[in-house]
């Protein structure tokens, strides 16, 4: 019976025994279905067979060598050399290029902190998605043909995620959501904030879920007259743009009648929240991604639902968009943002590498790498994820930390209305209005002390210009003042 495989974090202990990797008694060992196993547990298999997914083990246990980038990690004595015997020199040569590619990058994954076995990687200078990439091709083992083709599946994927990092750190988060909703606008769609677009595309499902047929202006009045009591700014216009983001979305089936207005059905699959709004976001960002606008999944969330817990769903839809030729079009994309910026940090060196992990097979069943294309891939994605690591620490002002929302610091003279009356607000820390009464004291005895300030300030200056207007610099104000 197949074991349940541990979580993407716990990569430094066995995931049988639970044993922290080390060099004598726990060594880790990869197989080629990219599973790491202490090397005791792998001797106790009664099947030789990987525990998790039942791949045969077709390599003796003992020919396999010990991933020496995990056990780095541990803090382990890691020998200089290790004894591989492959077809001829040439191949050792280019295995031991590769391996020792895979073993600088795991450097990035070194814990900081965290339980045994358990790495907190919190503080890296690589994003999660990043990470989970890397950690994805530590564990691929490169003297077996599965391995390989793995690992070139995996250091294309951290070459497409880096291009998308370089992009995002180019960017300008002030403008983002303008020119996001820009897009949206321009293809006759629109968003009308978390809380209210929810609302609206409940309220269509509502009227078309049991497999009515209306036309669009009947789901338009609907919307608009449920919508109006909770939202006085609902309008024909924008929920008649809702219901357009929808159409472009291929949500609806539509029946044309003659001299008269076309019906509308919801198709079978998108009758259930759920469905449609996942097809909803999937239109927004693929409308982003048409604008040449690279969005994290920590910001699609915050955009689209107002908070940062619907990140996995939102990595979701992006990886589901992902094509092959997404790959290709994101580093001339990037090729092109360095045109406007004049690339101070030279990023422009690492576009050969970029092209040639782009024009890797994605393909599971692709064919098996040579052992030169292996050592040019790995130096490839070693190189890319180098530059991105040094344009984040040298030339970047933005952090990879999940941006913590700032409290607003605008003056806060009433309670929050969605909040006394909905009991929640979308807008969250965002809000201009208060949330609690401590919150509205505090920003009273704020706005008073900087008035005072303030006030200082305007006398001071007056005082200032006073003396300067009718006294020399020589003078003193008060002095002449008693005199006359």
């Amino acid at each position: 019976m197949p074991v349940q495989a541990a979580q993407w974090t716990e990569f430094l202990s066995c995931p049988i025994c639970y044993n922290e990797f080390d060099e004598n008694v726990h060594k880790p060992i990869s197989l080629g279905c990219s599973h790491t196993v202490c090397k005791t547990c792998l001797n106790k298999l009664h099947r030789k067979a990987c525990p998790f997914d039942q791949t045969a083990i077709n390599t003796d246990i003992d020919v396999l060598p010990v991933n020496f980038a995990l056990l780095q990690l541990v803090g382990a004595q890691v020998p200089d050399h290790q004894s591989i015997k492959l077809s001829n020199l040439g191949e050792n040569k280019h295995y031991e290029v590769a391996k020792k590619c895979v073993e600088d990058l795991a450097l990035y994954l070194k814990p900081l902190s965290g339980g045994k076995g358990v790495a907190s990687l919190n503080q890296s200078a690589l994003s999660r998605p990043m990470q989970r990439k890397l950690v994805t091709l530590v564990n691929c083992q490169l003297v077996e043909e599965e391995g390989r083709v793995r690992a070139m599946r995996a250091a294309r994927s951290l070459g497409e995620r880096t291009v998308t990092e370089l992009i995002l750190q180019h960017q300008n988060p002030q403008q983002l959501s303008a020119n996001l909703w820009a897009a949206v606008r321009a293809r006759g769609c629109q968003f009308l904030g978390p809380a209210m677009q929810e609302e609206a595309l409940k309220l269509v499902l509502l009227a078309l879920e049991d497999g009515s047929a209306l036309s669009r202006k009947v789901l338009v009045l609907f919307v608009v007259q449920r919508l109006e009591p909770r939202f006085p700014q609902a309008s024909k216009t924008s929920i008649g743009h809702v219901v357009q983001l929808l159409y472009r979305a291929s949500c609806f089936k539509v029946t044309k009648r003659d001299e008269d207005s076309s019906l509308m059905q919801l198709k079978e699959e998108f009758r259930s929240y759920e469905a449609l709004r996942r097809e909803h976001d999937a239109q927004i960002v693929h409308i982003a991604m048409e604008a040449g606008l690279r969005i994290s999944p920590e910001q699609w969330s915050s955009l689209l639902y107002g908070d940062l817990a619907h990140k996995s769903h939102m990595q979701s839809i992006i990886d589901k968009l992902q094509s092959p030729e997404s790959f290709a079009k994101s580093v001339q994309e990037l090729t092109i943002v360095l045109q406007r910026t004049g690339d101070p940090a030279n990023l422009n060196r690492l576009r050969p590498h970029l092209e040639l992990l782009a024009n890797i097979d994605p393909n599971p069943d692709a064919v098996s790498p040579t052992w030169e294309q292996l050592e040019n891939a790995m130096v490839a994605v070693k190189t890319v994820v180098h530059g991105l690591v040094d344009f984040i620490q040298n030339y970047s002002r933005k952090g990879h930390e999940t941006p913590q929302p700032q409290p607003n610091s605008k003056y806060k003279t009433s309670m929050c209305r969605d909040l006394r009356q909905q009991g929640g607000c979308p807008r969250g820390t965002n809000c201009t209005f208060a949330h609690s009464q401590e919150e509205l004291e505090n920003m009273g005895t704020v706005h008073n002390e900087l008035y005072k300030q303030q006030h200082v300030c305007v006398v001071k200056r007056a005082e200032t210009c006073f003396s300067s207007q009718f006294f020399s610099p020589l003078e003193e104000p008060r002095e002449r003042i008693q005199e006359s």
